[in-house]
């Protein structure tokens, strides 16, 4: 696979501060029962990295330690790890917000077809990815079926009431382009998402967010053999908004990798871009030993332009 890492790091993104903590995202593991053409993450069958017992508690003492409001759980298929449903059980407990990157497949799975329930049970939001509301689109980027199990998974998750007007059960969708494009905007993507998945299957959601494509891992490697990286990067910096630098996701948001160590944002993480921490070189949840952590620096490369281009992405969504 070729690497981007080096074409991106003599940067010019303008530096940028962290602000409150309020969300700790949490990778528990690159295994993942599809293997997408645009992960960052490079998940797939055959990826065997997996958070353990012991760095999850730390991730439960580092939600006690800050008072943090949100865990936002991801992967690979996160559900997959071993000591998921552990981890949502744990914070639930402590009344934090937990968010569940699914891919929405692998409820359907063996030994999964409970999950849907447990996430209700447990109030989880879920943030599921379908990248088109078309079969052919979805299959093209995500696998073959994928779309049609998506389906019935949605359809699984409305019966439980995920996703209703009336439901505190939040189920939200993820848009991200097929291609070296920006998303097209947000609201109107969003209308037209819940008007032909209802008509079509009766889905209904609560919103749709869009996630621009980094030139990082899988995609980045596509882009290069393709000779588009250069096109792409033009295209990121030549819609940056200064507008987007106050509410990009790595302001309030610590990542964490399936060893414990952090980083300023999941992107940074599959770059091995760690935090700057007081000297450390690849600093651990452990490290952080409740450290007053405003105004810290936030590492910066080129990718972070896919953050601030256009309308914006976060794993919210659009930022403006």
């Amino acid at each position: 696979m070729l690497d981007t890492l080096p074409l991106l790091l003599n940067s010019d993104f303008p530096k940028i501060k962290r602000q409150t903590l309020k969300t700790l995202q949490v990778n528990l593991g690159y295994k993942c029962n599809q293997t997408c053409k645009h992960c960052h993450v490079n998940a797939g069958p055959n990826r065997t990295e997996e958070m353990s017992r012991d760095t999850i508690e730390h991730v439960i003492e580092t939600l006690r330690t800050y008072n943090i409001e949100q865990l936002d759980i991801t992967g690979g298929a996160p559900e997959l790890n071993t000591h998921f449903r552990f981890l949502v059980e744990q914070t639930r407990s402590l009344n934090i917000h937990v968010i569940d990157r699914c891919n929405l497949t692998i409820l359907n799975e063996r030994y999964h077809e409970d999950l849907a329930q447990f996430l209700a049970q447990h109030n989880v939001e879920i943030v599921a990815s379908l990248p088109c509301y078309l079969e052919e689109n979805v299959d093209t980027q995500r696998g073959k079926g994928v779309y049609q199990s998506s389906i019935i998974a949605l359809q699984k998750l409305n019966a439980l009431g995920y996703g209703k007007a009336t439901s505190a059960l939040k189920l939200n969708l993820m848009f991200n382009p097929a291609g070296a494009s920006l998303p097209p905007s947000q609201d109107a993507l969003e209308q037209d998402y819940k008007k032909i998945l209802f008509d079509t299957h009766g889905i209904e959601f609560n919103n749709l967010y869009s996630l621009v494509n980094m030139p990082i891992k899988r995609f980045g490697s596509t882009l290069l053999s393709r000779n588009q990286f250069n096109d792409y990067m033009t295209l990121l910096k030549s819609s940056h908004q200064d507008a987007n630098l106050d509410t990009v996701m790595c302001c309030n948001l610590i990542s964490v990798d399936w060893q414990g160590h952090i980083y300023d944002c999941d992107f940074n993480q599959m770059l091995e871009l760690p935090m700057k921490l007081n000297g450390h070189t690849h600093p651990h949840l452990r490290d952080l030993n409740n450290m007053d952590l405003n105004n810290n620096p936030i590492v910066v490369a080129d990718h972070c332009y896919g953050c601030t281009a256009g309308q914006g992405s976060s794993c919210g969504g659009a930022l403006s």
